[in-house]
């Protein structure tokens, strides 16, 4: 016979309000299912152990969860804008060149959507090699929000380069 995983009892009473909370703060409500779906599977896969505070014990897992998916985020978005620096601009090749060309063009039109503080923080950081806190005391900001400024400028440029990928 089969052993029963033991029964979790005061977790799914939280599902809807699990993913309202992080549809707010993710503005997406599939995001915030897939983000509650992986929280359930964790907590219900986890070693059974006493939970004396169930709603606590699954946000803190789901911000666990979206903290570690935010990390692999950065570092894969890093790695390509990094391979993409260090490309040479055409090789010799005329169609690469010409890639290059329309890859930049595509780029440009892509920061022209973002407000204007995206706009800043990606040239400064990226073609003028200023660093976060340099950017955050010229604009003012933290430098929590110069980041969060660039990483959704690199989510937006990714989403229309994928669009234009064939």
């Amino acid at each position: 016979m089969t052993p029963q995983p033991p029964r979790r009892t005061g977790f799914f009473e939280h599902y809807e309000e699990l993913i309202g909370t992080w549809t707010r703060r993710l503005r997406n409500r599939q995001q915030a299912e897939d983000l509650a779906h992986d929280t359930f599977v964790r907590v219900l896969e986890a070693k059974p152990t006493a939970v004396e505070q169930p709603r606590a014990y699954l946000h803190q897992t789901a911000r666990n969860i979206a903290v570690d998916a935010y990390r692999r985020e950065d570092r894969r978005e890093a790695m390509a804008l990094e391979a993409f620096d260090q490309s040479p601009p055409h090789g010799g090749d005329p169609e690469h060149f010409m890639h290059a060309i329309q890859l930049a063009d595509s780029i440009e039109r892509a920061l022209a959507e973002l407000p204007l503080n995206c706009r800043k923080i990606f040239i400064w950081q990226k073609i003028e090699g200023l660093t976060q806190q340099e950017i955050a005391e010229r604009l003012g900001l933290s430098k929590n929000m110069v980041e969060k400024y660039m990483i959704r400028t690199l989510r937006h440029l990714r989403d229309r380069l994928d669009a234009m990928a064939p």
